[in-house]
C-alpha cells in the first residue's frame, strides 16, 4: 500500500527543474538544497531542515505545497504537545449528542452508543489528517519547530514516520491513504534525536551570501530598486557579523526592505534606519548594542562600494 500511496506525489525530471519551479514561486535555493527536495520527494522519505531563525525552513513547505499542488498540513510543535493534540481527540459533543438521538429513537439497551467509537466522531488533529488526506495527491506535511517539542513526543513521531499508521485502540490500525511529502523544521533550540533524523533526509541552512540574498529579495519584492537592495542586504550581512542575541533572517530583510519602500525610502540613512529598526532587530539590548557599535559608521560601510548588487543576477537565471 505504501509505494501505492507514494505514486500520488507527481516527481521531477531533474534537480535543475526543481530548483527552477522554486525559483519561479520566489524561492531562490542553491544546488543542494535543491538535491535534498529532489531525493525526499523521489525516495518518499521525509526531509529534517536546520537552521538559524528567518532562514527560510518553513517556507520551503509552503512552497513545496504549491508546486506539487496540494495540500499544506502544519503541526506547530511546542512544549507539552501530545499525541492528541497532534493526531486527534474524539468530539465529545457529537457523541453526546448521537447518545442523546439514539436514546430518542428508542434504539435498543444493548445497543445504544455501540458506533461511538468510530471514524465520523473522530476530530482529526494535522498528522491524521494529513494520514487520511482525501484528495487527489498526497499533502505536504510541515512539523514545524521540532525541537520545541518534548522528547516523549520525539519518540512517538518515529513510530507515525516508520510506518506512515496510527493505532486508534476503539478502531484499529489507520494506514496512510497518501504517504504525506513530510518536511521538519528545526531551529536547533536543543538537539533533536539521532533517531529520529536516521528517518530523514537532512540539510542545513545557513544565512545567504550577500548575492544570493538580493535575489532573494529581489525575487519576493520585484518592486525594490537594485541599489536599495544592495544596501539593504550588506547592513543585514553587518549586522549578522555581529554578536547580536537575535541575529536577523531573510524574513527580516524582507520585511526591512517592504517596509523603506512603503515610506519612500531609496536610500539607506541614519534617520532611515533608525524609523525602521524594528523590522530588523526585535530585542531591546541589540537595539542599544547597535548604538554602542556605531549605527552612522556601518551605513557608510553598507554604501561604500565593492558589493555589486548585480552579481546576483546569475541566482536568477
Amino acid at each position: 500500500m505504501a509505494d501505492t500511496a507514494r505514486e500520488a506525489i507527481p516527481g521531477f525530471g531533474s534537480i535543475g527543474e526543481i530548483q527552477e519551479r522554486l525559483a519561479r514561486e520566489g524561492y531562490i535555493a542553491d544546488r543542494m538544497l535543491a538535491t535534498t527536495l529532489f531525493l525526499s520527494v523521489s525516495l518518499g522519505k521525509p526531509v529534517f531542515i536546520e537552521g538559524e531563525p528567518g532562514v527560510g525552513k518553513t517556507e520551503i513547505a509552503k512552497v513545496m505545497s504549491r508546486i506539487l499542488d496540494t495540500e499544506l498540513i502544519r503541526l506547530q510543535c511546542y512544549e507539552g504537545l501530545d499525541s492528541n493534540a497532534a493526531l486527534y481527540e474524539w468530539n465529545y459533543t457529537r457523541q453526546l449528542l448521537e447518545l442523546r438521538l439514539q436514546e430518542a429513537r428508542g434504539v435498543d439497551g444493548l445497543q445504544i452508543g455501540h458506533n461511538l467509537f468510530s471514524e465520523e466522531f473522530l476530530l482529526q488533529r494535522p498528522l491524521l489528517k494529513a494520514l487520511r488526506s482525501e484528495g487527489p495527491r498526497a499533502p505536504v506535511l510541515l512539523i514545524d519547530e521540532v525541537d520545541r517539542s518534548d522528547e516523549e513526543f520525539e519518540a512517538f513521531m518515529l513510530e507515525v514516520l516508520s510506518d506512515f499508521q496510527i493505532t486508534i485502540p476503539e478502531i484499529g490500525t489507520l494506514h496512510a491513504r497518501h504517504i504525506p511529502f513530510v518536511v521538519l523544521t528545526s531551529n536547533r533550540t536543543r538537539e533533536v534525536h539521532d533517531a529520529l533524523k536516521r528517518r530523514c533526509l537532512y540539510h542545513w541552512i545557513d544565512y545567504p551570501s550577500f548575492a544570493r540574498e538580493v535575489a532573494i529579495l529581489r525575487a519576493r519584492l520585484p518592486q525594490v530598486e537594485l541599489r536599495l537592495a544592495g544596501q539593504v542586504c550588506r547592513f543585514i550581512e553587518l549586522l549578522r557579523e555581529r554578536d547580536f542575541y537575535k541575529r536577523p533572517g531573510i524574513a527580516e530583510t524582507i520585511d526591512w526592505a517592504r517596509a523603506l519602500i512603503t515610506l519612500g525610502i531609496a536610500e539607506l540613512s541614519p534617520d532611515a534606519v533608525q524609523q525602521t529598526l524594528g523590522c530588523i532587530l526585535k530585542y531591546r539590548g541589540d537595539s542599544e548594542k547597535l548604538k554602542q557599535l556605531g549605527l552612522e559608521s556601518m551605513i557608510e560601510m553598507a554604501l561604500m562600494p565593492g558589493h555589486d548588487p548585480a552579481a546576483a543576477a546569475e541566482f536568477c537565471t
